[in-house]
């Protein structure tokens, strides 16, 4: 019998919930708990000529001195009214801060999730086609040396090579100084980075591609077709490929938070100014409001995926969610 699908994503719901709870609480107190003195961030070299009580009474500012839980408490019921405090750094509401940065973070890692989900169905269509054959052992090989490859040490490979030696690209930002609405320009800063942050995961989707195609095409109905008289190419794209686009959307969603983790590492070594830069920073500073921000979207979007990679796995595969119900 089927499930109630109220109870079915009721459940999906509270689990996101409490998800998001047990994270506010861990990255609340981690963050407060980790050496450092966040009076630095705010006030600068200022702080080493406070005396003892006016750093006491810039602690009691921004409220401080109160116990963690005290401060969490106030924090969540601050930002169950979208207040979510001010940069310590930066001096400016928290949302003000993100939303002039995360625009070009959507565009690098927008942009670099579509076209390494576009490369890797085209790369894993190829090798499967052309198995134990020169193309798919020559991808396999290279893709595999490519993987294995830091995207620091290649970021700066790629920056000492065409901005440093050839001075095609640039080696850093967004865009050039006086150049914010130049879309060329922009492009041109953005060439790089999306080089590495395409080639970083493209061979690793494309492997999981092709294998699950080759495990299509030694399928009964595939012999079948065969018998049957119909094309390499019909098998191929009309039933093999079709019959593994479900696992591929659920691969792409699982996927959100990896290849967005990885985008950070690379906003990093380009100073590109993005949410990746702006996390570090606000780590680097204890910048405590920004920092508790970043890291509840960052958590929020892992988790959301997670859970929409599950429920299209248990909707493609029935059995996930038999075993599931067998066990409570």
């Amino acid at each position: 019998m089927k499930g109630n699908p109220f109870v079915y994503y009721g459940k999906k719901v509270l689990i996101f919930l409490a998800s998001v709870f047990v994270l506010s609480v861990a990255v609340f107190y981690i963050s407060r708990l980790a050496p450092g003195d966040p009076l630095m961030s705010y006030y600068g070299e200022r702080t080493e000529k406070m005396s003892v009580a006016e750093k006491e009474a810039a602690r009691e500012k921004l409220g401080l001195n109160d116990p963690i839980h005290v401060q969490y408490v106030r924090w969540l019921e601050n930002a169950a009214k979208g207040d979510f405090g001010i940069s310590y750094k930066y001096k400016q509401d928290v949302m003000e801060v993100i939303g002039s940065r995360i625009g070009n973070t959507l565009v690098l890692g927008g942009i670099g999730f579509i076209l390494t989900f576009i490369g890797a169905l085209g790369l894993g269509i190829l090798c499967a086609w052309y198995e134990d054959q020169w193309p798919d052992r020559l991808l396999c090989k290279g893709g595999t040396l490519l993987s294995c490859i830091p995207e620091f040490w290649l970021s700066l490979v790629l920056i000492l090579v065409f901005a440093v030696m050839l001075r095609v690209l640039p080696s850093s930002g967004a865009y050039d100084v006086g150049h914010k609405h130049d879309m060329l320009n922009r492009v041109e800063h953005l060439i790089l980075p999306m080089t590495i942050v395409v080639l970083q995961h493209l061979w690793y989707y494309a492997y999981m591609i092709r294998n699950k195609l080759l495990e299509e095409t030694r399928a009964d109905y595939v012999l079948l077709g065969k018998s049957k008289g119909l094309s390499k190419k019909e098998i191929m794209f009309k039933h093999c490929l079709r019959n593994i686009l479900p696992s591929y959307i659920s691969i792409m969603a699982i996927s959100v938070p990896h290849v967005l983790g990885g985008t950070y590492i690379v906003e990093k070594v380009f100073s590109y100014p993005g949410i990746g830069t702006l996390s570090f920073e606000s780590a680097q500073y204890h910048d405590y409001n920004l920092l508790m921000v970043l890291c509840m979207m960052t958590g929020i979007l892992v988790i959301f995926c997670n859970l929409i990679g599950q429920i299209i796995n248990e909707k493609i595969d029935p059995r996930i969610k038999a075993s599931e119900v067998v066990r409570e």
